[in-house]
């Protein structure tokens, strides 16, 4: 396998659902409970006890001045797979409105999924803004 399946796309397609419409039914299953996330927004690392809680609290303070979200992936680069843990880039191109003008946000969304049992979950992933411009 070269690329991430279906399975292993599904947390990420729910994670950036909830990010483009902050539905918290879409966040249900996708954190595994050992999480690490990077962002640009404060405080910028996310671990431990209550990670998922304190990202999800500083994305809908941070997402207060955006709207109409809408993500476009690329294909994944660099996917690797041992086992039940599985890495890959994901090309990610973000559209909205930032304080009601419109922007795009090119960056790279990096992953690392684990499944013990049931679905992929996301262990850990880290956003990197490569550009952003006004549309």
């Amino acid at each position: 396998m070269s690329e991430p399946d279906e399975d292993m796309m599904a947390p990420v397609r729910r994670l950036a659902r909830f990010m483009a419409t902050l539905d918290d039914s879409n966040l249900e299953g996708v954190f595994a409970e050992d999480l690490t996330i990077v962002e640009n927004f404060a405080p910028f690392l996310f671990r431990g006890d209550g990670a998922a809680q304190a990202w999800r609290a500083g994305f809908v303070e941070h997402a207060k001045t955006l709207g109409e979200l809408v993500p476009e992936f690329g294909s994944a680069q660099d996917f690797s797979r041992e086992d039940q843990t599985a890495y890959f880039v994901l090309p990610t191109r973000w559209s909205g409105k930032s304080r009601g003008r419109p922007f795009t946000e090119l960056g790279g969304w990096s992953f690392i999924l684990t499944r013990a049992t049931g679905p992929w979950r996301i262990a850990a992933y880290a956003w990197s803004v490569i550009e952003i411009r006004p549309l």
